[in-house]
């Protein structure tokens, strides 16, 4: 399939994945996803364009699908500096 069959995403992220086009991991998700999905820290700087976005929003998508919500209780919580670095994560997890 593609080379994000070996980050350890589940089917059903792997078909979001393919559904975008995605093929080839970049280094910075081929770093970040495997240690989030484990659910350690992950710190990474790139350049724009790189996907850090999809670094961290598949992983996160993931693990927040494998887990039980409760009710009326925040499962996850994403700060980004600006308001168009909020539309652009927003936009990814809808996408994804």
């Amino acid at each position: 399939m593609t080379e994000f069959t070996k980050l350890g995403l589940s089917a059903t992220t792997l078909q979001a994945v393919a559904d975008t086009g995605y093929t080839v991991a970049t280094p910075i998700q081929a770093a970040a996803i495997p240690v989030a999905l484990a659910g350690r820290d992950v710190l990474g700087i790139a350049q724009t364009g790189t996907g850090k976005t999809a670094a961290f929003t598949l992983p996160m998508i993931d693990r927040l699908g494998s887990g039980r919500a409760r009710a009326r209780m925040p499962r996850a919580l994403v700060l980004a500096p600006t308001r168009e670095l909020a539309d652009q994560v927003a936009e990814s997890f809808a996408k994804y």
